[in-house]
């Protein structure tokens, strides 16, 4: 393998929204290219008329965006490897299906599919499962089982065929795969599948091959459940004598349970978006979470998909990576064979890291829409400023207004524990001279105003509890909050004055 010669690709269906297993599978992709200085494809396998869905492939390309894990080629980035439609590609396939039928390697089929319903039926009540393959395959309506006049007649009369692959009878195709090693199948496992449908269009295993081989795909990185379907791919690179891509195939990413692959369902039950972005089904307008709106960084999700099945070895215990580092320390052989746990928690401590990471300019303008949403309009810098303070708590920024609320008003309310546990006998006269003290501080900083307090309380023999519990109190409204003299700084000499007198007339 030459560095510049690893092409891979990303073929998704526009069926619906990205799922985050699909995401993965797109991100071990563009991570192994970009380390070995390759080409990162998007190709759209749009053949499959009827489960084609309204904006699933504009949902594809900005939900790789969003996540920083753009497409080098693909649809708007064409390249001279194009079109990156399948259905773009129609006429392509068909001078392939006829090689296999001219060598012997494919042929035609007019089962109907009320027919093949029926036989699947009789096999059933015999206990037996019915595959269209070596053993039933001469009984059947097909060009091997049917003399010649027969298929030309029926060919002449337009009768609908399909195309179905004729596997080499019983051999040993031995392959490998980059995560799960040497693989052996024998060809009276591989059924006859269907490469070209009634509608003239390719199924995914004859498009699938044909344009990897085409769009020179050097390695092909996909998800387990395409594991099955290994052997008849490498046939097809046979019958057509070229050289097949190498293989890995990525374990699943199961449901926290342990126990099956990961469902919306699952998100759906235990609170947790399984799609990059939201997504409303253009046909049930049902509304499906996505991580980008719950408040996710791309980096915490990229960092938590990464490690759905990957590690990066050699006993390291560093699970903080960024994109780069995660280009640098990728490779296959650290790729686990079984199923990875979906662990949503895991997921949150990541975003908390990214989230404290995070430029203060760039949450703060978020805050600032939910500000606005409350009916306030505050200065940005002095939200930025309201930010810093308050930001280690949070792991979103939904998280802030709960946080900092009383940065923007004075308490309507008193914790009740609180005042039960902070204002005593004495409390006011204490109030009244903390607010004395502040009133003569001319330059109002944390500093001078965290001197001159506690200076007093020293002096006064008071325990600091005394004056600081209930001072929160009155600030704030509830025992919560950062550094209390910061607070005080950031709203002011004049607001600070105003809640103290306020709370000594309610409280």
């Amino acid at each position: 393998m030459t560095t510049s010669s690893v092409r891979v690709r990303f073929a998704p269906s526009p069926t619906g929204p990205l799922h985050i297993g699909g995401l993965r599978t797109a991100l071990y992709n563009y991570l192994f290219a970009k380390k070995h200085k390759g080409t990162f494809i998007l190709r759209i396998e749009d053949t499959d008329q009827k489960r084609f869905v309204e904006g699933a492939e504009d949902y594809i390309k900005e939900a790789l965006n969003w996540c920083g894990i753009p497409y080098d080629e693909g649809p708007e980035k064409e390249a001279s490897y194009g079109p990156y439609h399948q259905s773009d590609r129609k006429s392509i396939y068909k001078e392939y299906v006829e090689k296999l039928l001219t060598s012997g390697q494919a042929y035609y089929a007019f089962d109907t599919a009320e027919e093949l319903a029926k036989l699947r039926e009789d096999f059933e009540k015999a206990g037996k499962t019915f595959s269209y393959d070596w053993e039933t395959r001469h009984q059947l309506k097909n060009s091997l089982a049917l003399s010649e006049a027969e298929v030309q007649q029926k060919l002449e009369n337009n009768e609908k065929y399909v195309i179905r692959f004729k596997p080499p009878h019983n051999q040993e195709v031995i392959m490998h795969d980059l995560v799960r090693g040497e693989i052996t199948v024998n060809t009276k496992a591989v059924d006859d599948k269907v490469l070209y449908k009634s509608d003239g269009l390719p199924t995914y295993h004859m498009a699938n091959i044909i344009d990897d081989h085409l769009m020179e795909i050097s390695h092909v990185i996909r998800g387990e459940e395409w594991l099955p379907s290994m052997a008849l791919h490498v046939l097809l690179y046979k019958a057509f004598d070229w050289e097949a891509p190498e293989f890995a195939h990525l374990p699943l990413i199961l449901k926290p349970t342990g126990k099956g692959k990961l469902s919306k369902r699952d998100g759906d039950k235990l609170g947790f978006p399984v799609f990059p972005l939201a997504w409303t089904d253009p046909k049930t307008g049902d509304l499906a979470a996505g991580y980008r709106e719950a408040g996710y960084l791309p980096q915490a999700v990229i960092n938590m998909l990464a490690f759905m099945g990957w590690n990066p070895g050699h006993g390291s215990e560093k699970e903080i990576f960024s994109l780069q580092e995660l280009i640098d320390a990728f490779s296959f052989k650290q790729v686990s064979k079984s199923g990875a746990k979906f662990d949503f928690e895991k997921t949150k401590w990541f975003q908390h890291h990214y989230f404290q990471q995070a430029d203060n300019k760039t949450i703060a303008q978020e805050f600032t829409k939910i500000i606005a949403d409350k009916g306030y309009q505050p200065d940005p810098a002095y939200v930025e400023q309201v930010t810093k303070a308050i930001k280690e708590r949070a792991t979103f920024t939904k998280e802030l207004w709960e946080l900092g609320d009383f940065f923007f008003k004075a308490p309507e309310a008193y914790d009740n524990k609180a005042v039960k546990k902070a204002w005593k006998a004495d409390t006011p006269s204490l109030m009244k001279a903390i607010k004395d003290i502040i009133q003569q501080i001319d330059h109002f900083t944390k500093e001078e105003l965290t001197q001159q307090v506690k200076t007093w309380i020293t002096q006064q023999e008071i325990g600091f509890g005394k004056v600081m519990m209930p001072l929160r109190l009155v600030i704030v409204g509830a025992m919560k909050g950062p550094d209390l003299f910061q607070i005080m700084t950031l709203i002011g000499k004049e607001e600070t004055l105003s809640r103290i007198t306020q709370a000594l007339q309610r409280l």
